[in-house]
């Protein structure tokens, strides 16, 4: 498990969970914790708009998984900025899924970040109530032969599902894969689905994202059966299982 030292801001902001997205008339069963994008440098407060765009998300989580107690939170940052060997978004992703624990007890929690998010979440996937990791448009590191790589062995032990679209301007869906890659050779429990000609906000086919991150979600939380895309690339060997295309109409999405 990772362990970071996490101090408020000179303002003395700290990281908190969001209010619970939606509601659950079950006890509560399994966790996922919403990391908004952010930036790979900054000082500057969370971004509310990063917020705003990971709600549509908890909310067909929660909807999804109702009747296994599936809550949702938002995790709001100290601020929106990486911040180099610092991590800060890794940092505030491993002190909510502990704060998710105090909360909650000992229910599985999923990590489900976008961006700079979604680093956050496999950085911190290795803090021992994680169960999942689900990487939306993952915002990573060009490869550097002075520096480590990013690391993928905290993420042994757990289902980890990366996705990313084809147009993304923004994140380079070509180390996702790399990332990718590297990381089903430490777990096998990893695949990676390709969102053709889609951006990195995921917009075009949002439908069909949710759908499978709904999947993949209660399948690693709550053991529900998932679809046979989903186990075909968890199957599949590189590069098959992590350019896995996620087809239009997946889930029964409705297409414009």
């Amino acid at each position: 498990m990772a362990h970071y030292a996490l101090v408020g801001t000179a303002d003395g902001r700290r990281p908190r969970l969001g209010r619970a997205v939606g509601t659950s008339q079950a006890a509560v069963g399994g966790v996922v914790l919403l990391l908004p994008d952010g930036e790979p440098v900054s000082g500057r407060r969370p971004s509310v708009r990063a917020h705003a765009a990971a709600l549509p998300l908890g909310r067909a989580l929660v909807r999804a998984g109702r009747a296994d107690g599936l809550v949702a939170h938002v995790v709001r940052y100290r601020g929106r900025g990486w911040n180099g060997p610092d991590a800060d978004l890794a940092a505030d992703a491993s002190w909510a899924v502990s704060e998710a624990v105090r909360r909650y007890g000992d229910v599985p929690v999923c990590l489900a970040g976008l961006g700079m998010g979604a680093r956050a979440a496999l950085r911190a996937g290795g803090h021992d109530a994680v169960a999942a990791v689900l990487a939306l448009a993952p915002w990573l590191p060009e490869e550097d032969v002075a520096a480590e790589p990013e690391p993928v062995r905290q993420l042994v032990g757990r289902r980890v599902l990366l996705v990313h679209g084809t147009n993304d301007a923004r994140t380079d869906p070509e180390l996702s894969f790399r990332f990718a890659d590297r990381a089903k050779k430490a777990n096998r429990d990893t695949c990676r689905f390709e969102v053709h000609t889609d951006g990195h906000a995921l917009r075009q086919y949002a439908a069909e994202v949710r759908a499978l991150a709904a999947d993949f979600v209660l399948g690693a939380l709550f053991a529900r059966p998932v679809s046979r895309p989903l186990t075909d690339a968890m199957a599949a060997p590189p590069p098959l299982g992590l350019r896995m295309p996620l087809a239009a109409g997946f889930g029964g999405a409705p297409r414009r």
